[in-house]
């Protein structure tokens, strides 16, 4: 069986901390007056999971930009990507010599 990464018990303890958060919030917004208001009025429970994980994918790509540069030569992007990449490197392109 493979090793867990080294980031792999952070990033388990700070879901497990945003879900947790997450609970706790939606059982306020139950308890308060506005409760009773129909799914569609108030912000579904859904919005706000995927504002908590955007904001934490944000700061995995902050991370993730900090340590490229500090460890690598090359330049990198942050942007969103199909493979689940949070940086991207940029290759320049050259001119071939005619």
């Amino acid at each position: 069986m493979a090793a867990n990464p080294p980031g792999q018990g952070f990033q388990n303890k700070t879901r497990v901390a945003i879900l947790a958060e997450l609970d706790k919030e939606k059982k306020r917004l139950m308890q308060s007056p506005g409760a009773n208001l129909p799914l569609s009025s108030r912000a579904s429970l859904k919005e706000v999971r995927d504002s908590a994980e955007q904001q934490h994918i944000a700061a995995q790509q902050k991370a993730a930009l900090q340590h490229a540069h500090v460890h690598s030569s090359g330049f990198f992007i942050t942007q969103d990507s199909s493979f689940g990449n949070l940086i991207l490197p940029v290759l320049p392109r050259l001119e071939p010599d005619l």
